[in-house]
């Protein structure tokens, strides 16, 4: 196969405001502590992630033919992600999210119209066939807040024989049930939402219960990002719940996304579930510790070292 992973989904530019004062200074005037431009979306970040975790990486994604398009193709190739199969429809821009990010690194987000263009990854089975683990980023949003797209793409990957990983977002412009997708769900084999996002789609409040109702819909396994409290994994045949490590969190954009990488690239390599979900922890805590969600992460040593200095 072409790939180790595939990375499929939302491609972007972050706007990082950092310390915003909601006290103007002037009638139209604010101050922040720092602004920052990163490249972001979920595809992009497992990517450089997964890249740089040292497997061979590629991404189906959607970029416009602008400044912004640029900047994310230079920052996945100078990672190693191999960008063939991205699209560039002249007609839609790259989407540019604004970002507050809050002090303990939690943060608010302000997306607009383009990030509703689904360029509809399901039409490029080919590349979806390409390599042996595919994550599809940001289900219920763009590309995949369509069933008949989320279905096509999942059938794709499960027919050429690949494990299916999807990372989950909150509804902004088309909102989706678990039920809409009834269909799809059994052919994940992982499917790893926030607390916030189980939460919201589950209509449960623990996690245990809340991995139930995904697998009572036929999802394989589940993993629930706890932020600064952990993870939580369930399967038919085992529960873990692991706590995170305890590093200064400075910005957290990105940090489930490292955490997906890293998982699935342990996975890749043989690593049982427990030290994959270890692994996975050291990413995401990783992530943290600096603004931008690719910026701290640099290889697969680094995460092994941070995870030598907590045994």
């Amino acid at each position: 196969m072409a790939y180790d992973i595939l990375c499929v989904g939302t491609a972007l530019v972050d706007s990082l405001i950092r310390g915003f004062d909601p006290e103007p200074i002037s009638a139209a005037g604010y101050r922040a502590e720092s602004g920052t431009l990163s490249v972001g979306g979920e595809a992009v970040n497992e990517a450089m992630a997964a890249a740089k975790l040292g497997v061979r990486t590629g991404i189906l994604c959607s970029l416009g033919e602008d400044e912004a398009g640029e900047m994310v193709l230079g920052a996945l190739r100078r990672c190693g992600v191999d960008t063939g199969a991205v699209v560039r429809p002249r007609e839609h821009p790259t989407p540019v999210t604004t970002m507050f990010v809050n002090a303990d690194g939690t943060r608010r987000s302000i997306t607009n119209g383009a990030h509703r263009y689904n360029f509809h990854p399901e039409r490029f089975p080919e590349r979806l066939a390409s390599a042996r683990a595919v994550i599809l980023g940001s289900l219920f949003r763009a590309p995949f807040n369509e069933p008949e797209v989320v279905q096509a793409a999942a059938e794709a990957v499960h027919a050429a024989g690949g494990l299916l990983f999807a990372d989950t977002k909150l509804p902004n412009f088309r909102v989706l049930t678990l039920g809409d997708l009834s269909a799809s769900l059994p052919l994940f084999d992982c499917i790893t939402p926030n607390e916030d996002e189980a939460r919201y789609y589950t209509g449960q409040s623990e996690p245990e219960a809340m991995a139930d109702t995904f697998l009572e819909k036929g999802v394989k396994s589940v993993i629930v990002k706890l932020g600064a409290r952990g993870c939580y994994y369930k399967d038919r045949d085992l529960s873990l719940r692991l706590p995170a490590l305890p590093v200064r969190a400075v910005d957290a954009t990105g940090a489930g996304d490292n955490f997906v990488a890293g998982f699935v690239c342990e996975r890749l390599r043989g690593a049982d579930i427990e030290t994959a979900l270890r692994f996975a922890n050291a990413c995401g805590a990783l992530c943290a510790t600096a603004v931008g969600a690719s910026t701290a992460l640099k290889s697969r040593e680094q995460v092994l070292e941070l995870l030598q200095m907590y045994r």
